[in-house]
């Protein structure tokens, strides 16, 4: 057998590698894996869990660090400018990460591809609608519209 066959990776090749590849021909070509955008997913995930947990831990933390959860003092929380920025970023991280799992629902058990196609398009209308609606409340807050 030929050796430099091979190490190329080549037909019938048993080398592990960098070489071996699970994917087709044509989708090395494209730069494609089986999802297409599966990693992207996979990590959108990731990331937004990691950012949520964060965010989530300050919220908490801050919430009981107030003296009571009367309006008025939620408010006067809300109006601190940091709190708005980082209260606005849980909100849009949670609607992102909230739209990401519902997709992957849809996706697996919605089975008409009609049904499947505008199930994801509202969710995401749905999920944009939440995401600038909390957007919105904060800024409306911070900027001293709601006292």
């Amino acid at each position: 057998m030929d050796r430099r066959r091979l190490r190329r990776g080549g037909h019938g090749s048993f080398l592990v590698g960098r070489d071996m590849s699970l994917k087709t021909p044509l989708g090395r070509v494209l730069g494609l894996g089986s999802a297409k955008e599966g990693t992207d997913h996979w990590w959108g995930q990731r990331v937004s869990a990691v950012a949520m947990l964060m965010l989530g831990s300050w919220f908490i933390y801050s919430l009981l660090q107030l003296e009571s959860l009367t309006y008025l003092d939620v408010i006067r929380f809300i109006g601190v400018p940091l709190n708005g920025v980082l209260l606005s970023l849980l909100s849009i991280t949670l609607s992102y990460h909230s739209y990401l799992g519902v997709q992957v629902v849809i996706e697996d058990y919605v089975h008409g591809p009609a049904l499947k196609v505008v199930s994801i398009v509202l969710s995401k209308f749905v999920h944009v609608f939440l995401a600038i609606a909390a957007a919105f409340a904060v800024m409306k807050i911070f900027l001293g519209g709601a006292a």
